[in-house]
């Protein structure tokens, strides 16, 4: 109140009493900002964040700052109080009549608080993202944290300024259909975080950024996976890396163009090394498919298993279940299950005869095709 002049507390003083809804909007003053609207307090911290974020869209204003309601004198929990205000903006956030308000900025006076405000932002992504956007991909409004502490006994202030930008238009809405994405491209919007950091000297604006700098750094890893069988990777594997994209902390590069091929992963560590052993294990699932297919070809050449089809006439299987009926008869299985015409058998291996599930009965035929060479 100092800060913002006598205006305004001349002001406070003739509105007294008016309090009809809670608050009551006063000019500026000497702050910078166009209005100031004063609550009562009391412990509904939620309840008092929604009618802010109201009258302000009411009044068509652009942006808001509020502080940690409750966690000066009122003694609040700074946990509860984190909760109750995200939950505030977020019911806000999906509202479809919200048109004007654009920015949400919470003021954060302790830096023991940030802590609370950031796990609370942690909690509702991670509870959303099986099922939906993230919560940081999701703000119609931004949401901006401005962190107030005191290093070294002498005031900075650094404003973590955090743009969220909401890509289909309300909280937990039905999800537009997104474009088809052309092979072997993955793409992935980056939400930027900004560091504005201002100090009484240069000197220590500079060693708070290289502190910043340090932090992000040390949670930072990149790793590539090099192997020919990435070049092989189609529609299938394609999704996956993009699904472990957007649920991971990672950012996914394919350089097919390389010799060998290279699928390039960067973000947070952890993260990192996760998504790493899931593109070993698909480039491991690539090559014993190849493995295989190899194989079956290889025993195409020599072995062809045939069944019965019209007029009598002998029809070749294809060459996977041309290698497992051979396999079958090498380790003497008595039975196999086939499908043929869409339809599915029980092979018995000893009289060579398929039966379907209605007890028609079809001959099968193992020609070698080296026989008489």
């Amino acid at each position: 109140m100092d800060a913002a002049g006598s205006q305004v507390a001349d002001e406070c003083a003739q509105y007294a009493g008016q309090y009809k809804s809670g608050f009551i909007t006063t000019q500026g003053g000497n702050l910078l900002c166009s209005k100031i609207i004063h609550l009562i307090t009391n412990n509904q911290v939620k309840s008092q964040v929604s009618k802010v974020l109201h009258e302000c869209e009411q009044k068509m204003y652009k942006s808001v700052a509020l502080p940690a309601i409750g966690t000066g004198r009122a003694g609040q929990n700074p946990a509860k109080v984190a909760d109750e205000m995200l939950d505030a903006i977020v019911e806000f956030a999906r509202q479809k009549s919200v048109q004007h308000l654009q920015t949400i900025k919470i003021v954060i006076f302790q830096t023991h608080m940030l802590k609370d405000f950031y796990e609370s932002m942690k909690k509702r992504e991670d509870s959303d993202s099986s099922t939906e956007e993230s919560l940081s991909s999701m703000f119609k409004c931004k949401l901006v944290c401005f962190l107030c502490g005191q290093i070294n006994l002498k005031i900075f202030y650094l404003q973590l300024i955090i743009d969220i930008y909401l890509s289909t238009g309300f909280f937990w809405s039905k999800k537009q259909p997104s474009e088809k994405k052309k092979f072997m491209i993955l793409e992935k919007k980056v939400y930027l975080v900004i560091f504005q950091i201002c100090g009484e000297s240069q000197e220590e604006v500079d060693a708070t950024e290289s502190w910043i700098k340090d932090l992000i750094l040390k949670e930072q890893f990149e790793m590539s996976v090099a192997d020919e069988a990435i070049e092989s990777f189609g529609e299938t594997q394609i999704a996956i890396l993009e699904d472990l994209q957007r649920r991971k902390q990672v950012t996914i590069q394919i350089e097919n163009n390389l010799s060998p091929p290279q699928i390039k992963i960067s973000g947070i560590s952890r993260d990192v090394c996760s998504v790493s052993l899931e593109v070993q294990r698909m480039i491991q699932q690539i090559k014993s498919t190849e493995e295989e297919q190899s194989k079956a070809e290889l025993l195409y050449n020599l072995i062809e298993w045939r069944y019965q089809g019209s007029n009598n006439s002998f029809v070749p299987f294809d060459k996977l279940t041309n290698t497992q009926l051979e396999h079958a008869r090498l380790f003497k299985k008595p039975y196999m299950n086939v499908t043929i015409n869409k339809k599915n058998y029980k092979v018995d291996m000893n009289t060579l005869k398929a039966t379907d599930d209605q007890g028609k009965t079809i001959n099968l035929q193992r020609v070698a095709k080296d026989e008489g060479k």
